[in-house]
């Protein structure tokens, strides 16, 4: 029976303890140990309650050992049990304490967890260990409460529990999730002994809060320690490589992973075909994919959301179909990235179709899925089928009424926004920023400057960030206060001066109201604070332009060439026979000469028409 549960093989010890019953066999503490520990192992619960009969008839139910065995196989099936059981055990030792802490948090309990700890620690003279207190520190990483946790902290000092390296990984963890990237180095730094999980916490921790220099620094000075990375160490090296755009780094790590035999380790490969995408090379990403023998769920879903964020709606949307012939069903992810394929390929009949999909598989009336729907519908300017599907949604979030917010406004509807935000908070539902900043976007679409401005004002808009400020920049200069709108931008925090889409916003502005006062100042703002980006030279120089600054206008586009800044092309998208289809300024499509005559007919009637 040992060996049986030694092996994983939880249902053939049940098997033989019944035998060995049958034949007059009667079990010590050991053997009941070993039969709780298949139960839970065979998640066999029924089976678990009628054990913990027997336990009491036979009187083995008194033993410390016996107890806490079964008071684990509990915690892995309902608290409720567990803590009913947890609190008829008397005396109770660490053990006890530790499975019911661990179960809590284990069901999602860490509230329930950090108020059992705390009493325990008040009222019962137990010496805490090092596992006790990992399992409360992972409950303070799950309630993200900074306090509590350093309170635990100090606990583990008072203690002398810093030693244990698996409390000190823990510490690590919590305060990386908790954004105190600086407690996490003096954590880090405090261990007596560290291990690569030690390493991997620290660097994680930098990636997680966008430190990517220093999470480089990290892995060089492990390196240099003598710890060899594991798969876990290139995920977060390629994280933080994709969201800094080093296509060179990502490839060295495709060489190592290749070296240490890691191709068969579905979360690295993942990592690599994302990677490749969000460094812009959708053509490697797509090899590795194929040389994945069975892709599993994760590796499909990552490819195609690979597609969508290269432009390709069309191969995000036919490798979908073909993952339903290789799956048994769509993940709610899955799922996702294809209704981002629709809403990016901008096709109301693809959007239906995949709608229809998501009711037939049973997610349409998720939060999460409904709300991406109502976003796909706005994106094709099907607004009467988006509030369709947020009406089918069964329990509306802050998330989805704003989206449907932002949809209105989106699609030129800013009075039908406004009417949404009562009938919202009449639901009992409170805004918060993202909901404000889609109130002032469809205040700025539909020109609402008085309407903008109160939201703006609202003492419940404490919250504002740089965003909302440079949204209402937009709405004050579109609706010609360019004086107001420059008086927002200098007289608000640093953040909003420091960003370009305020000034953008003023000079753009500027150049359509034939206003020259505030174009240089606007210009140099821009491009100082962009310098990579198109779209501010372009902007300059067509402002230049407009005023008749030819000479400056010129040095605008010399200056953009001479920087290396590539140009983001604006396009139109039509659809042809099922596919996307793009055209850009320039371009010659093959059929150019057919559609010539057609475009400049079309010209010649706008002509007409102005003039008439």
């Amino acid at each position: 029976m040992e060996r049986a549960v030694g092996h994983s093989r939880s249902s053939t010890a049940l098997d033989l303890y019944i035998l060995a019953r049958g034949f007059g066999f009667e079990p010590n503490v050991s053997t009941l140990v070993l039969m709780l520990q298949a139960i839970c192992s065979f998640k066999a619960f029924e089976v678990g309650q009628a054990f913990h009969g027997y336990l009491i008839r036979s009187g083995n139910m008194s033993l410390n050992s016996v107890q806490n065995s079964l008071l684990g196989a509990y915690a892995d099936f309902s608290t409720s049990y567990s803590k009913s059981l947890f609190d008829e055990i008397t005396p109770k030792d660490a053990i006890s304490w530790t499975l019911m802490i661990k179960g809590y948090v284990k069901s999602g309990d860490s509230v329930l967890a950090l108020e059992l700890f705390k009493k325990m620690v008040s009222e019962d003279e137990v010496e805490v260990d090092g596992q006790m207190m990992v399992s409360v520190m992972k409950g303070c990483t799950v309630v993200r409460n900074i306090g509590i946790g350093k309170s635990v902290h100090a606990f583990v000092l008072i203690r002398a529990l810093s030693y244990d390296i698996f409390v000190g990984n823990s510490l690590l963890d919590f305060y990386s999730k908790c954004g105190d990237v600086d407690s996490a180095v003096k954590a880090f730094s405090e261990m007596p002994e560290k291990n690569v999980v030690s390493w991997n916490s620290l660097l994680a921790g930098f990636v997680h809060n966008e430190n990517y220099t220093d999470a480089l620094a990290i892995y060089s000075l492990m390196e240099k320690s003598g710890f060899d990375v594991d798969e876990v160490t290139l995920v977060n090296l390629l994280q933080a490589f994709k969201l800094l755009g080093y296509l060179v780094h990502c490839k060295m790590i495709h060489c190592r992973v290749v070296r240490r035999g890691f191709e068969s380790n579905d979360k690295v490969i993942n990592s690599l075909i994302d990677s490749y995408a969000k460094c812009g090379k959708i053509e490697l990403s797509w090899r590795t994919f194929c040389q994945l023998e069975t892709p599993d769920i994760i590796s499909w879903s990552t490819m195609i959301s690979s597609f969508t964020y290269n432009g390709m709606p069309d191969e995000a949307i036919a490798l979908y179909q073909e993952m339903q012939y290789n799956v048994e069903k769509p993940t709610q992810v899955a799922l996702l990235n294809l209704l981002q394929a629709c809403a990016l390929s901008v096709e109301i009949r693809r959007s239906k179709w995949a709608h229809g999909h998501a009711v037939r598989i049973g997610f349409a009336s998720d939060v999460v899925v409904g709300t991406a729907i109502i976003d796909m519908y706005s994106k094709c300017g099907a607004i009467d089928a988006a509030r369709s599907a947020f009406d089918q949604i069964s329990e509306k979030n802050v998330v989805s009424w704003s989206a449907m917010i932002s949809a209105y406004g989106f699609n030129g509807l800013p009075h039908a926004a406004l009417y949404l935000v009562p009938e919202m908070e009449a639901q009992g539902i409170r805004g918060n920023p993202v909901t404000t900043l889609s109130i002032l976007s469809a205040c700025c679409h539909g020109g609402l400057v008085k309407e903008g401005l109160t939201i703006f004002k609202e003492p419940e808009t404490s919250y504002l960030k740089p965003e909302h400020y440079s949204c209402l920049v937009d709405l004050l200069a579109r609706s010609g206060n360019l004086n107001d709108a420059l008086d927002l931008i200098t007289s608000t925090p640093s953040p909003v001066k420091s960003r370009a889409s305020a000034w953008g916003a003023l000079l753009s502005a500027s150049r359509s109201y034939g206003n020259q006062k505030f174009t240089s100042s606007a210009i140099s703002h821009v491009l100082e604070l962009e310098p990579t980006s198109s779209a501010g030279y372009l902007l300059a120089s067509n402002s230049y332009l407009a005023g008749g600054a030819w000479i400056d206008a010129a040095r605008m586009r010399n200056m953009m060439k001479e920087r290396g800044v590539e140009v983001v092309v604006g396009y139109s998208l039509i659809h042809v026979d099922d596919k996307s289809v793009t055209f850009s300024a320039g371009d010659r499509h093959p059929l150019y000469q057919m559609l010539a005559p057609v475009i400049e007919q079309l010209h010649s009637s706008m002509r007409i028409s102005t003039a008439a």
